[in-house]
């Protein structure tokens, strides 16, 4: 029997639950990764993974070690723990959520509609 055939799918053996959590973390490390402005390619040389090794981290394949994950966690931002990550506390990603959310528009008052208007 082939080495490759013994492998275990762990989508197929994990609960809903377990692979919605594989989810997250890879969503977290994503916008970690995105928040410090650091590539992909350049995170997994960092981590000493592969590049698809990377893209299947940021996938939540469950199937990836943690040490691997782990690793690529520190390349992205050294010193972050997991809980850390997990706990969306880093200020990059504060940053980059609030450059994402839509700006509060204000109504215009009196004056300014109606130096607007034609």
């Amino acid at each position: 029997m082939h080495k490759a055939s013994m492998r275990v799918d762990q989508q197929l053996t994990l609960a809903s639950k377990q692979l919605g959590q594989s989810a997250e973390i890879a969503q977290c490390l994503v916008s970690l990764r995105l928040a410090r402005q650091v590539r992909q390619s350049e995170a997994a040389i960092r981590a000493g993974l592969s590049r698809a090794t990377a893209q299947r981290i940021e996938k939540g394949d469950p199937g990836v070690a943690i040490g691997a994950m782990l690793r690529y966690l520190d390349a992205i931002a050294p010193g972050v723990t997991l809980l850390q990550l997990l706990s969306g506390t880093d200020p990059a990603m504060i940053a980059l959520e609030r450059r994402s959310r839509p700006q509060r528009v204000r109504d215009l008052s009196a004056s300014e509609m109606k130096a607007l208007d034609f």
